[in-house]
């Protein structure tokens, strides 16, 4: 049996799902699994900031026309690019366990966040990763980049910016976690909705490639990423309005943090709530609603007055 994945060309891409497929292989030997590379919107255009590309699902759209064509038979993804509004021809029809969640700073001579110097450039092509920084250093520049994580570690040891904020998760593929300098706390930098872990998208019905995929869905990283994932339809977020969100499974026990900072990044609101693991969509409505008493769609507004309508 020979099964076409499908997947960005990005080097991180490449290896988080030839990393995963060998662990398919080890649970489903008698399948054979050749990797097509889809290129993609955010892909192309390669120069611009993400939040000012003015499409969504920018890293998901081909791969999603892939599938619903016939060209591939499943999908591997970072899940934190995955729409959270579902078209329903395709599904994540397999969440494996998740790697680190956390953002991580590499920085010119290891040189800590705190300890920065005042006006010294942190490169990031995220506006969250924006915002928190202006949080907790308002006396930092940051500056937009894009690039693969080799080209961002690249810019910051040619002294082009004097840090890069980056996943953790990422590094972690890739064999690069001696480049970290520091490992930001998930209460005090809370990373995207389902950053740290991968989905595997499949056409909505295939039961064949849902029966196949079964084996390696990991049920606690599935709760905390619904329950993040939850928290951002419901609040209308996406990469244009930064939203903050932690899943937490322990034994039964699923917690949750949703944070939203505001356009200058000088403040912030933050709701919680605790259930069980079957709990996760409602739990990140409750996070929502919390959060929307709190002033969340007034600091939605902000942001999409400035950076766009979606």
């Amino acid at each position: 049996m020979k099964i076409k994945v499908g997947t960005r060309g990005s080097k991180l891409s490449r290896i988080q799902t030839e990393k995963f497929l060998e662990e398919l292989k080890a649970a489903r030997p008698n399948v054979d699994f050749e990797i097509s590379i889809i290129k993609t919107l955010g892909d192309t255009e390669g120069t611009k900031p993400l939040f000012a590309i003015d499409s969504q699902g920018i890293f998901e759209k081909e791969i999603d026309q892939a599938l619903v064509n016939g060209e591939v038979d499943f999908a591997v993804s970072s899940l934190k690019d995955v729409p959270t509004v579902e078209t329903g021809e395709t599904v994540v029809a397999a969440v494996p366990k998740r790697a680190s969640p956390c953002d991580v700073l590499i920085s010119k001579d290891g040189v800590a966040f705190s300890a920065l110097r005042k006006g010294a450039v942190i490169g990031t092509g995220s506006l969250r990763r924006l915002a928190q920084v202006k949080n907790l250093r308002p006396d930092l520049d940051v500056k937009p980049i894009r690039g693969n994580v080799d080209t961002r570690i690249q810019k910051v040891k040619k002294g082009e910016v004097d840090g890069v904020i980056v996943a953790e998760a990422g590094l972690e593929r890739m064999g690069l976690q001696n480049q970290i300098t520091e490992r930001f706390p998930l209460d005090v930098f809370p990373s995207a909705p389902g950053q740290g872990a991968l989905a595997v998208v499949t056409r909505n019905g295939d039961q064949e490639m849902a029966k196949l995929l079964e084996v390696i869905e990991h049920p606690p990283t599935r709760a905390e990423v619904t329950a993040e994932r939850s928290l951002m339809f419901n609040l209308g977020g996406g990469c244009r309005v930064p939203i903050g969100a932690v899943g937490k499974a322990d034994g039964d026990t699923l917690s949750l943090l949703g944070v939203m900072f505001t356009l200058d990044g000088q403040s912030k609101i933050e709701a919680a709530a605790k259930g069980c693991l079957g709990d996760a969509e409602s739990l990140g409505r409750t996070v929502a609603d919390s959060l929307v008493e709190l002033g969340a769609k007034e600091i939605e507004t902000k942001w999409r007055e400035k950076y766009g309508p979606w």
